[in-house]
């Protein structure tokens, strides 16, 4: 059987996803359709990979494919638009995370009409409020919830020389919704407690506008926090298993500050190199945090509580080792490539017994 990925950039979590889900579906043929790039690196899909977004050339890609299934991420005006263009198999529409509720909200009203027309099924990787709009808006749309999936061995924990200071780590993107604000003020707090802690912002800069990179810079200046900072930019994929084993390794930690996330990859990552989570309730992180057991929460916008968190992970080495084996074990089976591969089976199995 042969399914079509399709979604607007190669970069971020779904890009992520994409890699992981095709390790997953070996007994499939699986291809990627991407609109645009907006850097040069593209991590290798293992699979062939298309990026374009004109008609002649998707509606080439479509006939030479054939494809049984597509897999649509987020751009809902996709499936009209490969209707249009030739594709005869069956449509999924997959939702990994849409932003701020009220925007999430926003589109999926607005999608709809479309969505309820041509869509064969709807999958979300359990992510409470889009599961909640799935029901509400798409009631007589076939829908299926269940984990993404990661190679855990891919982002196995790696044995360092111990970094000599604490690092606390970040990852995303400088916008609203990740709240790189907020950690730019934990940061401070823990530095002001600790000057030897060093601070690691993992980011894309393609993916943010002028206005948030002036806001950043002129922030991290106001905070005076510029010697313990340091910003990576696009580091391959491959590579973060070195960082999260060092950074866990040095008594540090990632600290997630998302206002709200659909099922993020990062945390997964860290986990399975036993690099221990501090985060928001960001609604998706749910399925692979749980307080005090896999990772800690702290309350979003409440920079003391996420200090005392900070704190105990930092200085309780039994209850920090704890969760960093019960994270490694939860991503081990509840995100397999094994599970995926089912619940995903299972999912097609039964839309295409729907005529």
């Amino acid at each position: 059987m042969k399914i079509l990925f399709v979604y607007y950039v190669p970069s971020g979590g779904v890009e992520t996803h994409n890699r992981q889900r095709r390790a997953a579906l070996k007994n499939y043929q699986c291809e990627f359709l991407y609109y645009r790039k907006q850097r040069e690196l593209i991590n290798d899909h293992h699979a062939p990979v298309y990026i374009t977004n004109e008609d002649n050339k998707i509606k080439q890609i479509l006939l030479k494919g054939n494809y049984d299934a597509a897999v649509i991420i987020s751009d809902y005006g996709a499936l009209p638009r490969l209707i249009n263009l030739g594709f005869k198999g069956k449509l999924i529409y997959e939702i990994q995370g849409l932003g701020a509720k009220n925007k999430a909200t926003k589109v999926l009203t607005a999608a709809k009409p479309i969505v309820s027309k041509y869509a064969d099924g709807l999958l979300n990787p359990r992510t409470p409020h889009i599961t909640k709009l799935f029901n509400t808006l798409f009631p007589n749309t076939p829908k299926f919830n269940f984990n993404n999936c990661l190679d855990w061995k891919q982002y196995s924990y790696k044995i360092l020389p111990k970094h000599p200071n604490p690092i606390v780590a970040w990852i995303g993107r400088i916008e609203d919704n990740k709240n790189w604000r907020e950690f730019l003020l934990i940061g401070h707090r823990l530095v002001q407690d600790n000057p030897n802690i060093e601070l690691y912002m993992f980011e894309d800069p393609t993916l943010s506008t002028r206005e948030e990179r002036e806001s950043f810079a002129a922030m991290r200046k106001k905070l005076n926090i510029d010697k313990n900072l340091t910003v990576f930019s696009n580091i391959p994929n491959k590579d973060m298993s070195h960082y999260f084993s060092k950074i866990g390794d040095s008594g540090g930690f990632l600290c997630i500050t998302s206002k709200v996330e659909g099922a993020p990859y990062a945390p997964l990552e860290a986990m399975s190199s036993r690099c221990p989570i501090l985060t928001t309730d960001c609604d998706g992180i749910q399925t692979a945090v749980v307080h005090n057991q896999t990772g800690k929460y702290y309350t979003i916008g409440d920079i003391n509580s996420a200090f005392k968190q900070a704190k105990e992970l930092m200085t309780n080495s039994s209850l920090t080792e704890k969760i960093r084996t019960n994270a490694l074990t939860h991503v081990q089976n509840n995100f397999s490539l094994e599970r995926y591969n089912h619940n995903f089976t299972t999912m097609l199995n039964s839309i295409v017994s729907k005529k």
